[in-house]
C-alpha cells in the first residue's frame, strides 16, 4: 500500500518542501532512498509566467467601459482587444512549442517573458484603440512561447512523477488565482489609476520570473540538436488556427452564416486538413533518415491513447466551463444588474477553486495516477452544470454558489490531471509540442465554448432559456469527459496489472 505524502516538514532547506522519497511512491526512481525536494525559486519562476498568462485573459475584461471612453474604441475594436489575445495565443502555440524544443526550454521561456513584457509597454501608454490592439497581439505571441516552455521546463527540473505532479499542483493553483482575481485586481486598479494600470502589472512581475529564471534555471545538458523546420506546416497552422478562431470570435457577432464567418472556416478547415496531410508525409519521409526535415507536429503521437484522451478531454472542459464562465458574467451583470466588480466577487468561488484543487491534486495523482481524479472532477463539473438549468433573474446567489463551486473545482481538478497526464506520455523530445497540442485544444475549446453559447443567448427569446440550453450542454460536455477518463483509467489498470 502505497502512504500518504509527508507534509511539507519545519526544518527543511530554505527554499524547498521535503516530500516523501520516491521509492514509497509509484514510478519513483530514487532508488538510494534519498528525499526528493521540490525546489521553490525555479517552481516559483515558471508559475509566475503562467500566471502573467492566465491573469491577461481575464483582467482586461473590466477595463473595456473606461477604454471605449478614453480611446473611442467602437465594438469591433472592443471585441479585438479582447480576443485577439486568445486567437494570436491559439494560433503560435505549436509554433511556440516547436521552437521550444528545438532551441531550447529556458531560452524560449525567456523570449516569452521578454516578449510579454514589451507587448505590455506598448499597451500601456497606448493613444489609440488599433495600437492597443497591437500591442494585446504581442502579448498573445509571447503567452505562445511562454506556456510550452514553461511546461517543458517543469518535466525537465522535475523528473521524478510524484515531485513533477506536486509542482504542476502548484503551477495550475498559481494560474487558477491569477484567472479568479483577474476581475478584482482588474477593478480595483481601473477605479484607483485608470485602465492603463493593468498592464504597467505585469512589467515587475515580468522581471521578476525573468530573474528568478536566470538565477535558478540554468541551461540543463546539451543544446538540443538543431532540426531542419517544417516552415510549411508552420504556416499551415498559423493560418487554420488563426482562421478557424477568427471565425468563431466573429460569429458571435455577425453569425454563423455570415459570409465571413464562412469564408474564415473554410480556409482554416483547408488549411488544418492541408497541415495534416503534410505532417504525415514529412513523418513518413523522415523514418530512418537523420537530418530530414521533420513534421512541427508527428501524427504517431495520437496513437497514445493517453495522449490523446487527455487533449480531448482538455477541449471538451474548456468548451464547458469558459463557454458558461462567460454566460455567468452576463448573467450577473445583465440580469442581477451587477457592477464588473460585484460580478467578479461573486464568480470568485468558481473561479479560485485551484486553491482546493492544488493539493487534491498533490495528494492524489502521484499515488493513483491521473485518471481516476480526473474522472472525479469530471463527474463532479457535470453535477454543477446541472445546478445552472434552475437560474433566472430572481434565483438566491446561494443556489447558483453549489454549481459555482462545483464547476470550478471540477473543471480545475479535471485541468491539472490532464495536464500531469499529457507531460508524463510526452517523450523528453516532444515536450514542447504535446503541451503545445494539449494547450491549443484548450484554446479552441474555450472559443467555440464562448462563441456557441453566445449566439444561444443572443437568439433566444430570453436569457434565461439560453443560458439553461448552455448548461445542457456544458453538462454533456464534461460526462463524456468523463467517460473517456474512466476508459483511459481502465486501459491504465490493465496495463500495470
Amino acid at each position: 500500500m502505497p502512504t500518504a505524502a509527508t507534509p511539507p516538514s519545519i526544518t527543511s532547506p530554505p527554499g524547498r518542501l521535503l516530500v516523501t522519497p520516491a521509492r514509497d511512491r509509484p514510478g519513483g526512481r530514487d532508488t538510494a532512498g534519498e528525499t526528493t525536494t521540490l525546489a521553490l525559486a525555479p517552481l516559483i519562476a515558471l508559475s509566475l509566467g503562467y500566471f502573467l498568462v492566465m491573469l491577461d485573459v481575464t483582467i482586461v475584461n473590466v477595463a473595456l467601459p473606461d477604454v471605449r471612453a478614453s480611446l473611442g474604441a467602437g465594438p469591433s475594436a472592443l471585441q479585438w482587444i479582447v480576443d485577439g489575445y486568445s486567437t494570436v495565443f491559439a494560433a503560435l502555440l505549436l509554433f511556440g512549442g516547436g521552437a521550444t524544443d528545438r532551441f531550447g526550454h529556458r531560452r524560449v521561456f525567456l523570449i516569452g517573458l521578454g516578449l510579454f513584457s514589451a507587448a505590455s509597454v506598448i499597451c500601456g501608454p497606448s493613444g489609440s484603440a488599433h495600437l492597443l490592439i497591437a500591442g494585446r497581439l504581442g502579448q498573445g505571441a509571447g503567452a505562445a512561447l511562454l506556456v510550452p516552455a514553461s511546461l517543458a521546463l517543469l518535466q525537465a527540473t522535475f523528473p521524478d512523477r510524484a515531485t513533477r505532479a506536486r509542482a504542476i499542483a502548484v503551477w495550475g493553483a498559481v494560474a487558477s488565482v491569477a484567472f479568479g482575481a483577474g476581475p478584482v485586481v482588474g477593478g480595483a486598479l481601473v477605479a484607483c489609476w485608470g485602465w492603463r494600470a493593468v498592464f504597467w502589472l505585469n512589467l515587475p512581475l515580468g522581471a521578476l520570473a525573468v530573474l528568478l529564471t536566470l538565477r535558478h534555471l540554468p541551461p540543463r545538458g546539451k543544446r538540443p540538436r538543431a532540426r531542419k523546420t517544417d516552415a510549411v506546416g508552420q504556416l499551415l497552422a498559423v493560418v487554420g488556427l488563426v482562421a478557424v478562431t477568427g471565425g468563431l470570435n466573429e460569429a458571435g457577432t455577425r453569425g454563423w452564416t455570415s459570409p465571413m464567418v464562412l469564408a474564415a472556416f473554410f480556409i482554416g478547415v483547408a488549411a488544418l486538413v492541408s497541415f495534416v496531410l503534410t505532417s504525415q508525409a514529412l513523418e513518413s519521409r523522415a523514418k530512418g533518415r537523420p537530418g530530414r526535415r521533420v513534421p512541427l507536429v508527428r501524427p504517431s503521437m495520437f496513437r497514445s491513447r493517453s495522449f490523446t484522451s487527455a487533449t480531448v478531454i482538455g477541449m471538451l472542459i474548456s468548451l464547458g466551463y469558459y463557454g458558461m464562465l462567460f454566460l455567468a458574467t452576463l448573467y450577473f451583470q445583465q440580469e442581477r444588474h451587477l457592477g464588473a466588480l460585484g460580478a467578479g466577487l461573486s464568480l470568485l468561488p468558481s473561479v479560485c477553486m485551484g486553491l482546493l484543487a492544488a493539493p487534491l491534486i498533490h495528494r492524489t495523482v502521484p499515488r493513483n495516477g491521473p485518471w481516476v481524479p480526473m474522472a472525479a472532477g469530471l463527474g463532479l463539473g457535470a453535477a454543477g452544470f446541472t445546478g445552472w438549468l434552475f437560474a433566472g433573474p430572481d434565483t438566491p446567489y446561494p443556489v447558483l454558489l453549489l454549481a459555482l463551486i462545483a464547476t470550478g473545482l471540477g473543471q480545475t481538478v479535471t485541468a491539472l490531471a490532464a495536464t500531469a497526464a499529457v507531460v508524463e506520455t510526452a517523450a523528453a523530445s516532444d515536450a514542447g509540442v504535446a503541451t503545445a497540442v494539449f494547450n491549443v485544444a484548450r484554446q479552441v475549446g474555450s472559443t467555440v465554448g464562448v462563441a456557441l453559447f453566445g449566439t444561444f443567448t443572443a437568439t433566444a427569446q430570453h436569457f434565461a432559456s439560453g443560458l439553461r440550453l448552455s448548461a445542457g450542454i456544458a453538462a454533456a460536455a464534461f460526462a463524456l469527459g468523463a467517460l473517456l477518463a474512466l476508459r483511459a483509467a481502465s486501459a491504465a489498470s490493465t496495463r500495470t496489472a
